[in-house]
């Protein structure tokens, strides 16, 4: 098991950036680049959604259409921490953001749904004013 503790959530003009990270640890937990992860949020009253991803080199991205060309997720390994550069940052960008891990294997398509990642994090806290 792999605990995620997520950081960086802030509340933010509309356009203004933010980074959030991700720190993996854990008592069993043996090596991070064994996970794919994944950023998810979810607004009040809204179910929880796919914002991006990366494979565990790094190497594959994936992101929502919605924060495409505005958001860049990055991991590096030697300091198991993931992490969400979001910049031209909107009110709709407004929620809590999750960061979910797996160690299972995964096809391109597995990375956009929060069933396929058994780890999650408490969630920070995003809010965008207009």
């Amino acid at each position: 098991q792999v605990q995620l503790v997520e950081s960086g959530g802030d509340l933010v003009q509309a356009g203004g950036s933010l980074r959030l990270s991700c720190a993996a640890s854990g008592r069993t937990f043996h090596s991070f680049d064994k996970y794919h992860m994944g950023w998810f949020r979810q607004a009040p009253g809204e179910e929880r959604e796919f914002v991006a991803a990366v494979g565990r080199a790094g190497l594959m991205t994936f992101y929502a259409a919605s924060v495409k060309g505005r958001f860049a997720i990055s991991r590096d390994n030697a300091k198991n921490t993931v992490y969400l550069q979001m910049n031209s940052l909107k009110p709709e960008d407004t929620a809590v953001y999750y960061c979910a891990a797996s160690e299972s294997t995964f096809s391109s398509v597995s990375y956009y749904y929060s069933r396929n990642y058994a780890n999650w994090g408490q969630g920070t806290q995003v809010t965008v004013s207009s």
